[in-house]
């Protein structure tokens, strides 16, 4: 569902129409789009975003499926009311923030998801054993990957759980900017993007 600011049925919101603070992280333009394709959303898909950062994956999926549910993790208190301030500025009533620690927190959550995106998280592979255990049949988890180190952990736990499906997507984007005069291309950062499915 459209919003005043942002009032088309794609997604792909710029970047700068987001609230940020500085040094949290946020997922840019051209990889969120990568990702929500990973995603395979459902128009009633419940959706967990574990690590949401600034909210952009929230926002984004709450405006393509208003009649699912996200359910936005974050443990610092002052990022969860980014997020919410980003759900409010774009009209996004059906966001869910949560205030905690994953994987800690994920047996407060409710509904159970059909779909978990994990964008941060120091133990990925804890918070992966732990949302797998949550997912349906046929459920999907897309993961990012920064860093060789998080690249192996989180292609390292699908292994041992044996997903099925599994597919690594790693973004190469370039965007013209101006420097000085001059028009140039300067590269966002590469990220790695990994989803598999739980087996029947």
């Amino acid at each position: 569902m459209p919003s005043e600011i942002w009032p088309y049925i794609t997604p792909g919101i710029p970047d700068e129409m987001f609230e940020h603070l500085p040094g949290i992280p946020m997922s840019q333009r051209e990889v969120r789009l990568l990702l929500i394709a990973q995603l395979r959303l459902q128009p009633d898909s419940v959706l967990w975003d574990i690590g949401a950062g600034t909210g952009t994956i929230p926002v984004e999926v709450g405006l393509l499926c208003p009649g699912g549910q996200i359910i936005a993790v974050e443990r610092d208190e002052e990022v969860a009311n980014l997020i919410r301030r980003n759900c409010d500025r774009f009209e996004v009533k059906n966001v869910e923030v949560i205030e905690g620690s994953a994987p800690d927190c994920l047996q407060e959550l409710k509904p159970t998801p059909h779909r978990v995106c994990i964008e941060g998280g120091r133990p990925i592979q804890e918070i992966l054993q732990a949302v797998w255990d949550y997912l349906p049949p046929t459920g999907r988890v897309v993961a990012t990957a920064a860093n060789l180190e998080s690249l192996y952990a989180i292609s390292q736990s699908f292994s041992q759980l044996r997903a099925r499906n599994i597919e690594v997507v790693q973004s190469a984007v370039n965007r013209l900017e101006m420097r000085g005069f001059s028009q140039t291309f300067a590269a966002v950062d590469p990220i790695f993007i990994l989803s598999g499915e739980k087996l029947d």
